[in-house]
């Protein structure tokens, strides 16, 4: 007899309809499974063996021929043992098979019969949704994800017995209804930005970098407060909104890392590799592409801590993702497009030894060499499409020992929030949300410059030997600053306090 059951496979973030045909027929004992497998899915026939067995089931001792149709689609995933269980148990009429029309399956097994959790329900689920599928089955880890995909019904399961119960309407399963009612968790800030004595400057510098979602790069001493800053940069950033939240959720459920108890990931992410980290674990890949931190950091935050460390191929395959918010990944099994819109955040040291030029006290023991090669592992065209570079200093005793109350990220948030409220109006009607994502034509109708601030703008450009790309990202900047000044040009002050982010130390960054 001839059984089918609906499933899909994911490559990337796209997503296919897979039905698993199974046909059980008279001959030796064998199984077959065909229409391109991978290794998990030629295994899964053992599991699905002893998981049936396990379950107080029937294994047919027949000639079982299993096909992934379409046969000429690349297949991969643990999630298949559960479809195949299904039309194993269906072909050998142990369960009606009628139940299972309409219905979308998933699942790993265990040789107990136990239904483990998969990775990348949510985008399967609602790109199946979206063909017609009406009913999921799907294993009880995955719920709180499933739950998500509006007006579809979910099964969520513990194990192959209750499955075949519940076809068999012996024993039936509670199933639930998906909704797209997001409600947020309570936010707990446990990293505040008043911990940041002193630095206002610096501090300064992030809060226009957060509203306009902007790069930055910090450059100071040891100890001057860098890495701490940037662990409280998400503390003042804009809530997530429905969009941004289910778009993260995908890319965290095909890699793996959402979390059983929580549906949707209701904080921005922040990433912060080691230095030591590998091209692919930045950029993602693997014989089967997973997302990279790049596209982990997707609507947050990537920190690169003492950038001059990493490797130099790994910082210049940063420059793709950063123009075009998308990263890219040719294997041999195929090419895989992850989304990688993201804040980049890195600190460095001025100098090997940390003191260059600094007001700590400490006198650098470097060599004019030295602090060449080292500031030399950043390439220009990387250092070109960083935004903001501030200068953060030794902090100050009186500032550690001050009663003088310092903002709180809960305050510095309010500006943030309102200034990303003014970009989202002015670009309604455009692709674009943040003053960041400017480009060509844009950057003149948008970041329109008073008579004033022309000619500063003119002077600049010919003292600082600016680039055609730091010219636009000064404008941009400069509007950010506008925003937060509730105008709606760019004055002679915010052009001038945009272009002090682009010389340090009397080093000029093109």
């Amino acid at each position: 007899m001839l059984a089918k059951v609906k499933t899909c496979c994911i490559t990337g973030l796209i997503v296919t309809m897979i039905e698993v045909e199974v046909d059980i027929a008279n001959g030796l004992p064998n199984v077959n499974v065909v229409g391109l497998p991978d290794t998990s899915i030629k295994e899964s026939k053992e599991r699905v063996r002893a998981a049936i067995k396990n379950s107080e089931l029937d294994f047919p001792l027949k000639r079982i021929t299993i096909n992934l149709s379409p046969a000429d689609t690349k297949k991969e995933g643990s999630h298949f043992d559960l479809p195949i269980a299904l039309g194993i148990l269906g072909a050998s009429m142990q369960i009606p098979l009628d139940e299972l029309d309409h219905t979308l399956v998933l699942g790993e097994l265990s040789l107990d019969g136990k239904i483990n959790k998969v990775s990348g329900v949510l985008p399967m689920l609602l790109q199946m949704y979206r063909e017609g599928i009406k009913r999921v089955i799907v294993p009880n880890g995955n719920l709180e994800e499933a739950k998500i995909v509006d007006d579809i019904e979910i099964i969520a399961a513990k194990n192959l017995n209750d499955i075949a119960l519940h076809l068999k309407q012996e024993d039936r399963i509670y199933s639930c209804k998906g909704s797209s009612d997001y409600e947020y968790k309570t936010e707990i800030v446990t990293e505040d930005f008043k911990d940041l004595q002193g630095q206002e400057n610096f501090k300064r510098g992030l809060e226009i970098a957060a509203s306009g979602n902007h790069n930055l790069l910090m450059i100071g001493p040891p100890g001057s407060g860098k890495t701490m800053a940037a662990r409280r940069l998400p503390s003042i950033l804009p809530k997530l909104t429905f969009h941004e939240a289910l778009e993260i959720t995908k890319i965290y459920s095909v890699a793996g890392l959402l979390n059983s108890d929580e549906g949707l990931v209701s904080d921005r992410p922040f990433r912060s590799p080691h230095h030591t980290s590998s091209l692919v674990a930045l950029t993602g890949g693997g014989r089967i592409p997973k997302p990279g931190e790049v596209s982990l950091s997707h609507y947050g935050v990537l920190f690169l801590d003492e950038l001059p460390e990493f490797n130099k191929s790994t910082l210049e395959v940063l420059r793709q993702p950063l123009e075009d918010r998308t990263i890219h990944i040719s294997r041999i099994n195929g090419s895989y497009t992850y989304p990688a819109d993201f804040m980049l955040l890195a600190a460095m040291n001025p100098c090997p030894c940390g003191y260059y030029g600094t007001n700590s006290g400490q006198e650098c023991s470097c060599t004019p060499y030295q602090i060449n090669r080292y500031v030399g592992k950043i390439s220009g065209p990387l250092m070109d499409r960083i935004d903001i570079i501030v200068e953060t200093s030794a902090v100050d005793y009186n500032d550690l020992i001050s009663d003088k109350n310092v903002e709180s990220s809960k305050d510095i948030r309010f500006r943030v929030e309102k200034a990303r409220e003014i970009q989202l109006e002015r670009y309604k009607k455009t692709k674009y949300l943040f003053n960041s994502q400017l480009n060509g034509a844009s950057i003149k109708k948008y970041c329109s410059l008073t008579p004033s601030s022309e000619r500063l703008m003119n002077l600049a450009f010919d003292k600082m030997k600016l680039s055609a790309r730091g010219y636009s990202r000064i404008l941009k900047v400069a509007r950010t600053i506008a925003d937060l000044g509730d105008s709606d040009v760019i004055c002679e002050d915010h052009l001038a306090e945009a272009l002090q982010y682009r010389n340090l130390n009397g080093l000029i960054f093109k």
